[in-house]
């Protein structure tokens, strides 16, 4: 079901004898134009502030000839589905379905949450943009409304470029740098505006970063949002860098099913299946079940992935104004060999050693294996009168077993010199989340405005036990030894870890928020909001036959403000400006040299620039000017011990476009330039790029040719490096391509080729490096019911 609110114009007396009765409705000015249907009634339920629902296949292909006008909300909806095939209904509530007008179709109950943006579903529409987002407020806006930097990863664009996890959609999403410190290990750590991003949602809803989103499956999600900039209004704490909220696939209204498969070189396989749709007659009960499995090895010696996804979801509209979700995931994934910490840039003469990309210092003992289980229900009401409230309980599981190899020393030039340094880890953090709001209309001096507020209330727990630390002892023994790296094959003798003691975390995060939008004038709306948080952790550490440390921190009442304005230059340009502050507690690890918690992080956010709509919404267009300041940033210096970094500041600018340019041609493409310095404006951070670029794009050839869609992109950034001149990578591009071609109506056959040239390069680079995937080759199927 798509969630909407919406309404337009054509002939009022085709439906207003069906709601003679209704109650005087407030009249609006609309200038809807002609175009796509959809994208219409987004743009009319933004302005009537009216909830409707529909299944998005309905609106497919549908178009209407616009609305201009002053109207009630029975009105405009009539005229704008004037010839359409679409008849609407009006709830009790004053909220609308639709369906079509003639045959036996599915009657669907008006349940639309406004927390659930209007047009947001990308699902479905082949496009690599979206028409409204509620990650960087809660409140549905547009893009153009957005007072922040926004990317939408859609659906098309996850399948169009087989990104099957989060690190392979970051990789390719424009302002986001990946650090990968290993292949198949936990250290993927991914950057914005210069700062290491740690805050995820998932349906909006927060999750903490020790549950390893870096592993979760696109297979269940219908896109990624990511909010660029500091997001302490909607995610409460954490770095000013971005937040990335992953919005899961919902049940459809009418029945669909799809089968895919892939196959690679270095023997990656893959096969799933997708069936969604009513399951009931009348469709008031509506369901969607994930299946995805993959095996797959990989450029490296003697690395092997297995994973496996299963998603379920139902909804349940128990009345004409309530629905019930409820849904659960499981997700396992094995390595075996995973590379941690990469490989020896240089001999120990110092020069470069070029290794082969093939070569792998993890044993064949080594492994990473997870199990990822999340439970979620909610309950949302229509409330009247435009209001609606949400209620959702989640709970979430991360368990890992992991034993790990390091390699250390210094490389000689024949291939001596390294030994392993093992380690393990295991635990299974749990994390318990409530979320609830309400949100709607209020007038005040004449106009319509929009509210929502609401609490999260957050509780996290760790009991995990430790192994004893690094085993320096295996290292420097000969057992640990790796006597040739070069023709090494991981056959040593597997350490011996005992379990040492426990460690615990107990971590409680309470927060309560109230964003307004205010429509100031036609043409300017700004947004004030702010977000109070109670914050509690407590640490413990119980060495066997030690004795047990604690450490125990909290922050109360801390204030976050939020404000942002937008003005309409045009029906196509705004300007747009906004400004928060930052609030971040540093990991319980980070002490300074005297065993001591570092204070939290905090600071300020700017971010000024302007945005363009294209196309009726097809295509979105930014670009965005920033600054963040920031106090007691943690740098490590050695061991345990960090110290605190005052005054530093990250600015910079990003440029994107994401939509479509013409029919049947996709495209993206961003650009971004960050600099991080410290008080003496001396730049740090200088392992990310000053600037990157990152492309794609596709188009269906038309005529004849039209089942055939061709496509590519490039990813460039400059020179990095731990020390820039001595340990240092230049600039480097990976080009991309893709050919699909659709064998039938249902069935359609893909090739992608990623790293056309081999370009070779690290994408973790210092005294360590981990190359990046050498030129490669999926096939793929779909095959859709």
């Amino acid at each position: 079901m798509q969630g909407i609110a919406c309404m337009t114009a054509t002939t009022p007396m085709l439906m207003l004898p069906n709601w003679a009765a209704a109650a005087e409705q407030t009249q609006q000015d609309f200038d809807i134009p002609a175009g796509p249907l959809a994208t219409a009634l987004s743009r009319f339920g933004q302005t009537a502030h009216i909830l409707l629902s529909y299944p998005a296949s309905l609106t497919e292909g549908r178009t209407t000839s616009g609305l201009k006008g002053r109207y009630d909300a029975d009105q405009g909806l009539a005229i704008l589905l004037a010839g359409t095939g679409i008849e609407s209904s009006r709830g009790s509530n004053d909220n609308y379905s639709l369906q079509a007008s003639t045959g036996d179709t599915l009657q669907l109950g008006a349940v639309s949450i406004s927390g659930k943006a209007p047009g947001s579903t990308t699902e479905g529409t082949g496009l690599y943009t979206t028409y409204s987002s509620s990650s960087s407020t809660r409140l549905n806006l547009t893009p153009r409304e957005t007072p922040q930097s926004l990317t939408v990863m859609t659906r098309q664009r996850l399948d169009d470029q087989r990104l099957t996890n989060l690190t392979d959609a970051m990789e390719a999403t424009p302002g986001i740098t990946v650090v990968r410190d290993g292949l198949g290990s936990e250290t993927d750590a991914y950057w914005s505006r210069g700062f290491a991003i740690q805050n995820y949602e998932i349906d909006g809803v927060p999750t903490n970063t020790r549950l390893d989103n870096y592993a979760q499956s696109m297979a269940m999600y219908d896109r990624i949002e990511i909010v660029r900039g500091a997001t302490g209004l909607i995610s409460g704490m954490g770095n000013p860098s971005a937040t990335i909220n992953l919005i899961r696939k919902r049940p459809t209204a009418e029945a669909q099913a799809s089968v895919t498969g892939e196959a690679g070189n270095w023997d990656r396989y893959g096969t799933g299946f997708d069936v969604s749709g009513p399951l009931t007659e009348t469709g008031n009960v509506r369901g969607r079940f994930v299946a995805d499995y993959k095996t797959e090895k990989a450029w490296i010696d003697r690395y092997n992935l297995q994973s496996q996804l299963i998603y379920g979801i139902t909804e349940f509209d128990l009345t004409e104004d309530t629905l019930l979700t409820m849904g659960f995931s499981y997700q396992r994934t094995d390595v075996n060999s995973p590379l941690r910490s990469g490989l020896p840039t240089r001999f120990s003469t110092g020069e470069r050693t070029s290794l082969k990309r093939s070569i792998n210092a993890a044993p064949d003992w080594s492994y990473n294996d997870h199990e990822q289980t999340s439970f979620f229900t909610s309950i949302e009401q229509q409330l009247g009168n435009g209001w609606s409230g949400k209620i959702e309980l989640t709970h979430a599981e991360n368990q890992f077993d992991e034993l790990f190899n390091f390699a250390m020393g210094d490389l000689n030039k024949d291939g001596s010199g390294l030994s392993q340094l093992p380690v393990r880890f295991s635990g299974t953090p749990r994390q318990d989340n409530l979320d609830l709001y309400v949100t709607g209309p209020f007038g005040l001096f004449g106009r319509e405005h929009e509210l929502i507020t609401g609490m999260t209330l957050s509780k996290y727990k760790e009991n995990v036990p430790g192994w004893g630390g690094w085993r320096y002892d295996y290292a420097g023994s000969p057992a640990g030894a790796i006597d040739n790296l070069y023709n090494w094959e991981g056959n040593s003798a597997k350490p011996e870890l005992t379990e040492s003691g426990k460690s615990s975390i107990d971590e409680h995060q309470y927060a309560a928020y109230l964003t307004s939008r205010f429509s100031v004038t036609d043409d300017l709306s700004l947004i004030l909001g702010s977000r109070v948080i109670n914050w509690k952790r407590d640490t413990s550490d119980r060495p066997y036959g030690g004795e047990e440390t604690e450490v125990n921190r909290e922050e109360n009442g801390v204030f976050i403000p939020y404000a942002g304005v937008v003005y309409d230059l045009n029906d196509t340009w705004s300007v747009y400006a906004s400004y928060t502050k930052i609030f971040n507690p540093q990991a319980s690890w980070v002490t300074d040299e005297h065993n001591k918690p570092l204070d939290p992080m905090e600071g300020k956010g700017y971010e000024i620039g302007i945005k363009g709509t294209h196309l009726d919404g097809r295509l979105n267009s930014s670009l965005a000017l920033f600054k963040l300041e920031q106090d007691n940033l943690a740098i490590w210096q050695h061991d345990n011990v960090y110290s605190s970094e005052q005054d530093t500041t990250s600015k910079g600018i990003e440029l994107e476009l994401n939509g479509e340019l013409a029919e049947g041609w996709q495209a993206s493409a961003g650009y971004a330039y960050s600099v991080t310095t410290d008080a003496d404006d001396q730049r740090i951070s200088t392992n990310l790029p000053r600037n990157s670029l990152k492309t794609f794009t596709t188009y269906r050839l038309q005529g004849p040719l039209d089942k055939i869609t061709v496509g590519g992109g490039v990813n460039w950034q400059s020179k990095v490096g731990a020390d820039l001149h001595t340990f240092s990578q230049g600039s480097y591009a990976v080009t991309n391509l893709l050919a699909r071609y659709d064998i039938s109506h249902n069935l359609s056959a893909s090739v992608n080729l990623n790293n056309l040239f081999d370009r070779e390069y690290y994408s973790q680079s210092g005294l360590y490096g981990v190359y990046g995937a050498p030129r490669n080759v999926m096939t793929s199927f779909k095959y859709t019911f």
